[in-house]
């Protein structure tokens, strides 16, 4: 095939995908006439982009860069422009009488990008330098230690995130209190972005083991103990802080009376003699430490044998912490899932550990029991543990675990359940829901709705924030799920009849929903998408999750940190090291900002 012929054929191609946007305008019609008029050219684009994507432009792209012409690779931000641009070229390159120059500037000027405005609308002006902002999940400390909210702020956090399934409205109302001061005192605007729950699945609780602490000395690998274990004893009318040593409440008098060098001793549940000694005493209490392996239960009594006095107080372990017993499941378990609100527990075994009655654990909306059929996938805990349903009714179904470690997957209370090829048809807003968004409405800067499958998801969102008048309110759309993901276009279209929006990659159960080795596909098309719509894109779950959490990113953490720059906003979650992380981001960020414009074509 001579170039004149390939010529042709890519200039009824150019054509094929004018006509087809034109076509899709009417189709998606409705929609764009109720789109917000500040959204009305991206919701355009956003349609053009579609009928780009229903046509193979692979056949034509390497004969454009051939003719060095634009090769629509990146043309999704202004789809109909450049589409007109390059069949102005081909008209000039084969002598036909060149398009109208007012249509082509039609096309570019009112499809002109404006992503920058609308990124700024929800997520707040940028710092010098960087484009991206950074948004970070507040953990609870944020309500009542505002020097480390300053710090990050300082460290480079622009959106603060408060996840509304943890917690209550007297505690996110001290972080946002603290966001607020600290950002007014940095001179800078932090925006608050609060996460309704939505209809998350997840397992219920667990049957409380007993309450009992476990003391272990530190030992070499031959057992041999080379340091103490040190305990911490508090009053039991105190409020327990969080601390890396075990905690056990006494009554007052037992850590006023103590002393430094004073002895404790006790018979731990095993019924054997133990000892342990106080070596340091300060305003919360008194530490000890034990050279001994214990077990410290409710109520087990303990000898304070006083150095100095030369008497001996005894007294009583106060209440401690039930421990909790997780579900231990392998290849070729049965694990049942009711509707019941009971709790869950590990399976019974018989003494030769054969199983005589399976592990079982409730369901929080065992509404979703209706939705399924036996043959379905189910995943539990994120994909750590994936299972297919093999009966079901309204009352419980039963699991066949198809994966999990070797040695076998424990199962938690509280923990996400998926169902990616099940058709689940549940309301987009619960009724915990609609009451934290009153709480929303008044205090925060924007709302992310998780678990969106469908437009009417957001229409039931629109209709709330009518009645409650937040007009400004900013909106996140979520997408974890495989239909939110199918339907991505409508969602956005149905989002975007308010202003502003964005959109959340949640690539956690996004992952399990879609599959791992789709992730990256998945979460590009999104990106596209997004552009095409100019629609501020969020690239969330497990960016530096090493470093925020255990201080020392991995390898990968770094090059997928260096790969979100390519959204308007990366999300980190909270851990002990958040601050590092915040800076090791924004550093990144920097770095990949520059390079790419380098790059830039």
């Amino acid at each position: 095939m001579d170039e004149l012929s390939d010529i042709g054929q890519i200039r009824d191609l150019l054509q094929e995908i004018h006509d087809r946007a034109r076509s899709l305008e009417e189709k998606y019609a409705d929609d764009l006439a109720r789109v917000h008029p500040g959204y009305r050219e991206g919701a355009y684009n956003l349609v053009h982009y579609l009928a780009l994507r229903k046509t193979d432009t692979e056949s034509v792209r390497a004969a454009l860069r051939r003719l060095g012409l634009y090769s629509l690779a990146h043309a999704e931000r202004n789809v109909l422009g450049a589409v007109t641009a390059v069949r102005r070229a081909i008209d000039a390159l084969t002598g036909v009488a060149v398009a109208d120059p007012a249509d082509l500037t039609h096309d570019i000027r009112t499809r002109n990008p404006s992503a920058a405005a609308h990124r700024r609308s929800i997520l707040g002006p940028g710092p010098e330098g960087r484009d991206a902002r950074i948004m970070v999940t507040l953990p609870n400390e944020a309500a009542v230690n505002p020097e480390l909210v300053a710090g990050m702020i300082d460290a480079g956090m622009n959106v603060a995130r408060i996840n509304c399934a943890h917690d209550n409205a007297e505690i996110w109302a001290l972080m946002i209190g603290n966001v607020r001061a600290a950002a007014s005192e940095a001179g800078i605007e932090c925006r608050v972005i609060m996460d309704l729950a939505g209809p998350k699945l997840r397992t219920g609780e667990l049957k409380p083991g007993p309450c009992v602490i476990h003391i272990r000395p530190r030992r070499d690998p031959r057992g041999r103990v080379i340091a103490p274990r040190r305990i911490r004893l508090i009053p039991d009318d105190a409020l327990q802080r969080g601390t890396k040593m075990a905690v056990v409440p006494v009554p007052r008098e037992c850590t006023e009376f103590a002393r430094e060098g004073d002895e404790i001793r006790f018979r731990d549940t095993r019924g054997k003699i133990r000892r342990m000694l106080v070596v340091e005493k300060d305003e919360k209490g008194i530490v000890l430490e034990s050279f001994q392996g214990a077990y410290i239960a409710t109520g087990t009594k303990l000898t304070l044998r006083r150095k100095d006095a030369g008497e001996n107080l005894d007294f009583l372990v106060g209440e401690l912490p039930a421990v909790e017993r997780p579900l231990l499941l392998r290849v070729g378990d049965t694990l049942v899932i009711h509707a019941d609100g009971r709790p869950g527990e590990p399976a019974r075994e018989d003494a030769d550990g054969t199983i005589i009655e399976p592990a079982h654990i409730a369901c929080q909306q065992p509404e979703v029991f209706d939705y399924l059929v036996p043959g379905e996938d189910i995943s539990l805990n994120d994909g750590k543990i994936s299972g297919t349903i093999t009966d079901v009714n309204a009352q419980r179904i039963h699991v066949r675990i198809t994966k999990a470690k070797p040695t076998g997957s424990r199962l938690r209370g509280y923990r996400g359940m998926n169902f990616p090829s099940s058709d689940i048809r549940l309301p987009g807003l619960t009724n915990t829901d609609k009451v934290n968004l009153e709480f929303i409405a008044q205090h925060a800067d924007g709302v992310s709705l998780s678990f969106v499958s469908k437009p009417g998801d957001v229409e039931l969102l629109h209709a709330e924030l009518d009645r409650l008048g937040a007009d400004s309110l900013g909106l996140i759309i979520k997408v974890e799920t495989r239909r939110g993901f199918k339907r991505l276009a409508r969602v956005m279209l149905a989002a975007m009849r308010r202003y502003p929006i964005a959109v959340m990659i949640a690539r956690g159960d996004l992952a399990v929903e879609c599959g791992w080795a789709r992730l990256a596909e998945v979460q590009k098309e999104i990106i596209w998408t997004c552009d095409a719509a100019r629609i501020p894109v969020i690239w969330a779950t497990q960016v530096l999750e090493n470093e925020a959490k255990k201080g020392l990113p991995s390898r990968a953490e770094i090059t997928d940190a260096a790969e979100s720059q390519h959204a308007d906003c990366v999300m980190l979650n909270k851990g002990p090291h958040i601050l590092a992380a915040i800076r090791t981001l924004d550093s990144i960020l920097r770095r990949m900002q520059s390079l790419r414009h380098r790059k830039t074509a």
